[in-house]
């Protein structure tokens, strides 16, 4: 995914979002490492598709966003989407995280505002 793609998706997010001043990074990482930082953050020993931080910071927000493109790939392709559009989906998914929004696991995720919020994203910035 070039940068200028990730850059246009973390700022319309923000932009939507009505947030001013704010730095949040994106990272791609092998699964290897996605798994690594999964186990150390949350004891889950498997690469995940995306994980968000939120870093206190007064007077703006700032956050971290680390993303597989491994697990994207395999997830695009159970979804019969492209790999394009679920690497967007995970950036969009990762700020909105880093914002604060937040969804419950399993099947109920899809349901959520978190989810409704991030696939008009999606919709939006696809285009």
């Amino acid at each position: 995914m070039p940068v200028a793609t990730v850059r246009r998706a973390v700022v319309g997010v923000l932009n939507g979002e009505g947030v001013g001043a704010a730095e949040v990074s994106v990272t791609f990482l092998s699964g290897q490492r996605m798994r690594a930082l999964n186990r150390r953050t949350f004891g889950s020993d498997r690469a995940t598709d995306v994980i968000a931080f939120s870093l206190p910071h007064p007077g703006r927000v700032v956050g971290d966003v680390y993303l597989c493109s491994g697990v994207a790939d395999r997830s695009a392709r159970r979804l019969n989407v492209s790999r394009e559009e679920e690497l967007l989906r995970l950036v969009v998914h990762g700020t909105l995280h880093v914002l604060g929004y937040e969804h419950p696991d399993g099947e109920r995720r899809a349901l959520s505002l978190m989810w409704r919020v991030q696939e008009r994203y999606v919709r939006e910035l696809s285009t």
